[in-house]
């Protein structure tokens, strides 16, 4: 009988009772990752081997979880296929296997491997509160697995939103960014400022509570059905690149909606096709 699936998000209990029951290999097996990541490259595989969770494998956010940044794909496009599961496979990752994956900050470097995999059919999770939240001794030695077995997947249209999608208008659109980035006041790394027509702003760290972890189910399910998600529309997230929206995305399902999907290229994709129309301002 295959094991429980992973919710979107678990807590250190959660992960403490997996590591003392998963089996070591097969179906059910545990692999812990670490995506500690920051825009201004300050976290690296150097951060990892200062200190990390017992038995946990180092991913590059950067070089892993995306391909080469391109105008007509953004900043972090998905990784084809095949590249992504050789990364998978060098962290040791098998078929049948969960992954609990945690950063340093908000969850959201953890959050886009996690939604990766999900939208794969992988069982996987964000460790909520991450690195901090863990109250055991942490590990300083590099780890190296035996070379896992996951295959390649194509990424599912049904996870993925193209940006004529998102213009279509039949979908509701979130904005994952700062109010002041989604305002178009200030705009630190993309082409033009502002944000896609009709979005509305949910900022991915409003699925936090002052603790830094995440809202309760219902807490994020009132924040969402606020803001218009709900019923038989889907919704689309997108952000500056395509890994805070994947922390939207994951509170999303935490709060129990399913019909949800990311733009991958989000604003760095929108924002460099002059074609594309901007909007400013507080409002859709």
């Amino acid at each position: 009988m295959p094991p429980t699936a992973l919710a979107p998000i678990i807590d250190v209990a959660q992960l403490r009772e997996l590591l003392e029951t998963a089996p070591s290999a097969g179906e059910g097996a545990l692999h812990l990752l670490d995506v500690r990541w920051a825009l201004d490259g300050s976290k690296s595989h150097r951060t990892y081997l200062a200190g990390h969770l017992p038995g946990a494998v180092y991913v590059d956010l950067d070089t892993e979880l995306a391909a080469p940044a391109r105008a007509d794909a953004g900043r972090h496009p998905l990784p084809a296929p095949e590249d992504f599961a050789a990364s998978l496979r060098r962290a040791g990752v098998t078929a049948g296997s969960r992954v609990v994956a945690y950063d340093d900050t908000t969850g959201a470097p953890a959050g886009r491997l996690v939604w990766m995999l999900r939208a794969l059919g992988h069982d996987a999770a964000v460790l909520d509160g991450g690195l901090a939240a863990w109250d055991g001794e942490l590990a300083t030695d590099e780890v190296r697995p035996t070379e896992g077995d996951v295959p390649a997947r194509a990424w599912p249209a049904t996870q993925i939103a193209t940006a004529d999608e998102v213009a279509s208008g039949s979908s509701l659109v979130i904005d994952a960014r700062a109010p002041e980035r989604y305002r178009g006041e200030v705009e630190p790394v993309d082409p033009r400022a502002g944000h896609i027509p009709g979005a509305v702003n949910l900022p991915f760290t409003g699925n936090l509570g002052e603790d830094g972890t995440f809202l309760t189910p219902e807490e994020l399910r009132g924040r969402f059905e606020a803001a218009g998600v709900g019923g038989e529309q889907e919704a689309i997230v997108y952000c500056g690149s395509g890994v805070t929206a994947a922390h939207d995305v994951l509170a999303l399902q935490r709060a129990g909606f399913d019909r949800v999907r990311l733009f991958p290229g989000s604003w760095s994709q929108w924002s460099a096709d002059p074609a594309r129309p901007v909007a400013t301002g507080a409002k859709p």
